[in-house]
């Protein structure tokens, strides 16, 4: 039993270790200028749930928000500290610094 067990196909799971939120924050981090569209794009989601998430982030005061001509540019405020319990002692920077890239 244990030979056929370990000779099938390891499954993708359809879960991940981070949320949306998490996704946005970090496209947003690695991209000023971003536009919901690619956003949505990058993270597999719709562009109207990213316009919810993107409103839940400035909200809460972890993502600042300004228009800049026709668009917007966004700010993280990686000094925040994270919300859950488990979580509220680190800082965005501790946990999403690793995670951003600025091609």
């Amino acid at each position: 039993m244990a030979k056929a067990l370990a000779s099938r196909p390891a499954e993708v799971p359809s879960w991940t270790f981070l949320t949306n939120h998490a996704h946005v924050l970090v496209c947003i981090a690695q991209d000023s200028e971003i536009r919901l569209a690619e956003i949505a794009r990058r993270v597999g989601i719709g562009e109207r749930a990213v316009h919810g998430i993107v409103q839940d982030l400035v909200e809460a005061g972890y993502v600042l928000r300004a228009k800049q001509g026709r668009h917007n540019v966004y700010a993280v405020r990686m000094d925040r500290n994270l919300r859950h319990p488990l979580e509220a002692g680190h800082r965005l920077t501790e946990v999403f610094g690793p995670l951003i890239r600025n091609d």
